[in-house]
């Protein structure tokens, strides 16, 4: 009977050939990669914004890009959706909206309800 450690060397040996064999005969596992989220960018300056329009596809999540450019927070907000994002001055920030239904949807400027209004178009 080999010693003990002999019996441990040659079993880990095997283990080892067997890992290094099996990681040559088996293809580089493939990653699941995200689908990109479409993206659509809006700009507010001074409580506008810009465009004041976007059309998105319907029944996909979309990444809505804020980009403040005007001299005060922007407080971007819907409440049916409960989504509301501050964006400080200067600053830009993104939100992800669920998959919509056909139709529209508008988003404010809580600090400048009168001119910051967003629609969004899902089509």
């Amino acid at each position: 009977m080999p010693p003990r450690g002999g019996r441990w060397l040659a079993h880990g040996s095997f283990v080892a050939a067997l890992w290094i064999g099996l990681g040559l005969a088996v293809p580089e596992p493939v990653q699941a990669q995200a689908k990109a989220l479409p993206a659509f960018t809006a700009t507010v300056t001074d409580g506008v914004f810009a465009p004041a329009r976007l059309v998105v596809p319907a029944g996909e999540r979309v990444k809505i890009i804020l980009k403040n450019e005007g001299p005060g927070p922007l407080e971007f907000e819907n409440d049916d959706m409960r989504i509301e994002k501050i964006v400080a001055a200067g600053a830009g920030s993104f939100v992800v909206l669920p998959p919509l239904k056909p139709g529209t949807y508008e988003f404010i400027d809580e600090f400048n309800i009168a001119t910051g209004v967003l629609v969004i178009e899902a089509q």
